[in-house]
């Protein structure tokens, strides 16, 4: 069966980076566009960006733009978000997700956690 498996989070300085894997299994990872969310406490989950299936292009949530990179190799049916410029703001569980034939998948969400 279809799983995300997010992994790569934790406690960093604002300003620091952290980068987050997300390990999918059980569908044929390289056809689907693949996303990341973020769920603070609190607050509605919101879409980070997202990558499409070549890796070819990218979107951003406008927060995020400039700071995030999503990035994926298709090889090891992995998909990766580069953080730079954390700002405290920036706290909350991130999950990744995909759609397959109108359904959708999450992870279980790691947390990253931005405090001095």
């Amino acid at each position: 069966q279809v799983q995300l498996v997010e992994s790569g989070g934790g406690l960093v300085q604002p300003g620091g980076s952290l980068r987050l894997s997300c390990a999918a299994s059980g569908f044929t990872f390289s056809v689907y566009v693949m996303r990341w969310y973020r769920q603070a406490p609190g607050k509605e989950r919101e879409l980070v960006g997202g990558i499409n299936s070549s890796g070819g292009s990218t979107n951003y949530g406008d927060s995020m733009k400039g700071r995030f990179t999503i990035s994926r190799d298709n090889a090891k049916n992995t998909v990766y978000l580069q953080m730079n410029s954390l700002k405290p703001e920036d706290t909350a569980v991130y999950y990744c997700n995909t759609v397959r034939f109108g359904m959708e998948y999450w992870g279980k969400g790691t947390l990253v956690t931005v405090s001095s």
